[in-house]
């Protein structure tokens, strides 16, 4: 083995990576280090210049970092899109969900409401606000630190009612998930991959990258609550 191709994502697309880099090493005797942490850290760390090969975040992420140049704007491929999903305590009584009048009512039952600091819980501030409860809920509102997971914050009992990428939920002991938001409120979070600008093995980075939206991906990703796109 030769050098290895260093990446820095978010925690969303950490199990995906991981696995998917296993499997690349497997195959090609290449080594890839994955370091997974809050969104909001790995795009700092992108953007004050820390050395990486190849940065996934959030597309909208990946946009500011072609336009402070931090990234090769051509070597941008999308390698998954991800919706949210909705859990509670193991055990717990199931809401209803089945369509967006269920899913306020649930937010308004809750004694505690946990989502991220990355584009899910974004959304959600703005969904809560169009519905009109806001102010109403803001006391029960619960945002996990960047790099903990909503899921941990229900298993905990510190939320009743969490809602984080079906990707950050699956696999989380301690609780249930109950399904996606329905249709006329989910929203899609599309990852993209991209080669920074500092790189220093830039072909061995894009044929890594290659893999990553390649259809060779596809189950594992399936298996992590994503899609391809």
């Amino acid at each position: 083995m030769g050098m290895s191709i260093t990446a820095i994502s978010s925690m969303a697309t950490r199990q995906l990576l991981d696995e998917l880099a296993s499997t690349y090493e497997a195959t090609t005797r290449q080594r890839i280090a994955i370091e997974s942490v809050g969104g909001v850290a790995a795009f700092r760390r992108i953007d004050e210049g820390e050395a990486f090969d190849i940065v996934v975040l959030a597309s909208d992420a990946i946009d500011r970092l072609a336009a402070s140049g931090r990234i090769d704007a051509t070597s941008r491929v999308r390698i998954a899109r991800s919706g949210v999903a909705i859990a509670v305590k193991s055990g717990a009584r199931h809401p209803f969900i089945d369509d967006e009048a269920s899913v306020r009512e649930a937010v308004l039952a809750a004694r505690g409401i946990g989502y991220s600091t990355g584009p899910s819980g974004v959304y959600l501030t703005r969904l809560f606000e169009r519905w009109g409860i806001a102010e109403r809920i803001a006391s029960r509102i619960v945002q996990a630190p960047p790099g903990v997971a909503v899921g941990a914050l229900i298993a905990r009992g510190e939320v009743e009612l969490g809602f984080q990428q079906m990707s950050e939920m699956i696999g989380v002991e301690g609780i249930d998930v109950l399904g996606m938001l329905p249709p006329a409120i989910q929203t899609l979070t599309v990852f993209e991959g991209a080669i920074c600008e500092n790189t220093s093995a830039p072909q061995l980075a894009r044929a890594f990258l290659a893999f990553l939206r390649s259809t060779d991906a596809e189950d594992a990703k399936a298996r992590h609550g994503m899609e391809p796109c």
